[in-house]
């Protein structure tokens, strides 16, 4: 089951957002909550200290947690989520607002990823996927379309192709730039499909939507 959560960031309408698979459960993270409108659906559980909706008046059930807490509000979306089955989750408006948030978001989808759970980060704008050892990926996008891939820690064996640079069995460290604002190949003949595939360690990799 794809399960949405909507957390506290920065939302762009775009078509991008409005392709998404349809969800089979949506849970707001506080201030996420304000989300479903742009989104059209409906929130069917909210979570968090609400410390930032006081503005929201939402006939949808509420767990409330105190603010002195473990867990982040998104965190606690995502557990109820998994216990309700959801076997996916895109998370939205994940990037943008305060960047703790968004670094700690971030860090939790590869997490998630290694335990199984598929993940995307999306805000309309932008959006990002776990990147593994072992796997591949495959990503459409458009010539020249601009993304990242983030090292989450020291990276060996990266390879990338389908890009303006293309990178075969490559080291990255930990927070590198080599691997920051490549692009989409524009030559004549691109695909318009990235390819990615790690060795060893853990990364994000972001994409920035084209001008819509």
């Amino acid at each position: 089951m794809i399960a949405w959560i909507l957390v506290g960031g920065r939302l762009t309408p775009t078509p991008a957002l409005a392709a998404l698979p349809r969800p089979g459960l949506v849970v707001a993270a506080d201030g996420g909550a304000r989300h479903a409108a742009v989104l059209g659906v409906n929130i069917g559980a909210w979570v968090g200290d609400f410390d930032s909706s006081d503005d929201l008046n939402l006939d949808v059930p509420r767990t409330v947690y105190p603010r002195a807490k473990a867990s982040t509000d998104a965190e606690l979306a995502i557990a109820l989520a998994r216990e309700q089955g959801a076997s996916e989750l895109v998370i939205l408006g994940a990037f943008g607002g305060r960047f703790d948030h968004t670094f700690a978001l971030a860090l939790g989808a590869v997490r998630l990823a290694q335990e199984g759970l598929k993940v995307t980060l999306h805000s309309g704008d932008e959006r990002g996927y776990p990147l593994l050892p072992g796997q591949e990926i495959r990503l459409s996008g458009s010539p020249g379309q601009t993304f990242s891939v983030l090292a989450a820690s020291d990276l060996s064996g990266l390879n990338i192709g389908g890009a303006r640079w293309n990178l075969h069995e490559a080291d990255v460290p930990l927070g590198s730039g080599l691997t920051v604002s490549n692009e989409f190949a524009s030559h004549e003949g691109a695909t318009g499909e990235l390819t990615l595939g790690l060795r060893t360690g853990t990364a994000l990799v972001t994409l920035l939507e084209p001008d819509f």
